[in-house]
């Protein structure tokens, strides 16, 4: 009797450990299962950020140009001279294709690890009024040149102290943020230059560019 009650305790014993050991690997293999499940919800939330941000903007402007040949130990000169009439098309555009990531499944972060720089275009209508200018100093291509580079360079500064960048910027951010509110909702982290961000406060000043 002693040994059927022994040989009982003996095969609940076995069955219980058996038991434990298929939960515990059931345990191991759903866990495995939902981090794959979340990594792969995260590099499809990147992809759909990955994309073309472009901001437009119009810039205006009115210049004269003047340029003299002087002949004759600069006795006699010759000008030429034009209103210069400028309407620009800009566009201030981050490809976010570009940007590199490092996902790590098993601290549940993801790090930014580079946001590519803008990319400014600037498209100038230029058209030429009240041109004077004589057989000896002719309006050149050199002139349009000329010209054309002055324009890009005076709109590149007016860029440069505009809202038209700072707002390309706030919609940068703006994409940025979509994977930070994932991350948060998912119990991971976001983190840009050894830095863990918590809010888009600190997205919008860490990541400021």
């Amino acid at each position: 009797m002693q040994n059927l009650v022994k040989r009982i305790i003996g095969i609940s014993v076995i069955v219980l450990v058996i038991i434990l050991a298929f939960k515990y690997c059931q345990f191991k293999k759903d866990d495995d299962s939902d981090i794959q499940y979340n990594t792969n919800l995260i590099q499809q939330q990147i992809l759909n950020v990955g994309k073309l941000v472009v901001t437009e903007g119009h810039f205006s402007e009115v210049i004269t140009y003047k340029n003299q040949q002087k002949y004759f130990m600069d006795m006699i000169s010759f000008e030429k001279k034009a209103l210069v009439v400028v309407n620009a098309n800009v566009t201030v555009a981050y490809d976010l294709h570009k940007m590199k990531y490092d996902i790590d499944e098993k601290n549940k972060t993801i790090t930014i690890l580079n946001i590519p720089k803008e990319e400014i275009t600037i498209n100038p209508d230029i058209q030429f009024y009240d041109v004077e200018q004589s057989k000896l100093n002719p309006f050149t291509g050199d002139d349009y040149n000329k010209i054309n580079k002055s324009v890009k360079a005076n709109l590149a500064k007016k860029i440069e102290t505009s809202s038209l960048k700072t707002n390309a910027e706030n919609r940068l951010i703006s994409e940025l943020s979509k994977i930070l509110i994932m991350t948060n909702s998912m119990g991971w982290k976001l983190q840009y230059n050894g830095k863990t961000i918590e809010s888009e406060t600190e997205l919008n000043q860490d990541l400021k560019l």
